[in-house]
């Protein structure tokens, strides 16, 4: 229980700093950390990043979001996370880890690249387009959304680079954005998930209630941090969670 407690006060940090990346820690958390099996961590993830990410969305609000660019990739990641959760009950669960591991490697890397700020055609500014805009929200969308049903991952590791780089959004726009996006991946993600899915409430309560407080207070003081150091600390930590996973899911293969 105080593992749990822990760790999902460390995600909310995570979530309510960048935007996102609290799935990418959750599900490791929850197998080795808490003990449950990937079966059960993947829709329980996705429940408490879900909660959390709606949390640390409120106080971005007011900085503006770009609603057109959460409609669409939203709804495209939607049919996209079904598809993810029926190629992932094919797959080996050992093999499932070592997958994810591999995620957050390229995730980290994504993260420790440069960021523009250069207004896209997804920008609400005198360069936005809609027409040429909503393709490539689509695309973004389906990758994300089937990653989210796959590993159980909300996408915000992906997404705050993915809407900045190619589609033109700025950072602080960015990262609300994002959050919204990953409430609805997480409400779809987990649909998939729940059917025949008993809840443990008592782990998922005492995970979520610390994520929630913990993405409250980190984003509003996010705005006091630097940029570049944010996502340093956020990529070590993802490379390290990979080290762990990876290591922990190679040693089961081979004592199997």
């Amino acid at each position: 229980m105080i593992a749990a407690l822990i760790l999902g006060l460390v995600i909310g940090l995570v979530l309510g700093v960048v935007g996102g990346g609290g799935s990418i820690v959750a599900v490791p958390a929850l197998v080795y950390g808490v003990g449950m099996s990937p079966a059960e961590a993947i829709p329980t993830s996705l429940l408490v990043v879900g909660a959390s990410s709606l949390a640390a969305l409120v106080p971005r609000i007011r900085a503006g979001l770009n609603w057109p660019v959460i409609l669409i990739v939203g709804a495209a990641g939607i049919p996209s996370a079904w598809a993810g959760m029926a190629v992932g009950r094919l797959v080996d669960p050992t093999a499932l880890m070592i997958a994810f591991a591999g995620v957050m490697i390229i995730a980290g890397v994504r993260m420790l690249g440069r960021t523009t700020e250069a207004e896209g055609s997804c920008s609400t500014g005198p360069g936005g387009s809609f027409r040429a805009c909503a393709p490539k929200a689509v695309v973004v969308g389906l990758l994300v959304g089937f990653l989210t049903g796959l590993l159980g991952v909300g996408g915000g590791f992906l997404l705050t680079p993915a809407l900045t780089l190619f589609l033109g959004l700025g950072m602080r726009q960015a990262v609300g954005s994002s959050l919204a996006i990953i409430v609805l991946n997480s409400a779809a993600g987990f649909s998939a998930h729940a059917a025949g899915f008993a809840i443990h409430w008592p782990s998922v309560l005492a995970f979520a209630v610390p994520a929630i407080l913990g993405s409250l207070a980190a984003a509003r003081f996010a705005r006091r941090l630097d940029d570049r150091h944010v996502r340093v600390s956020f990529a070590v930590l993802i490379f390290a969670v990979a080290a762990w996973v990876g290591s922990s899911s190679v040693a089961t293969l081979i004592l199997d």
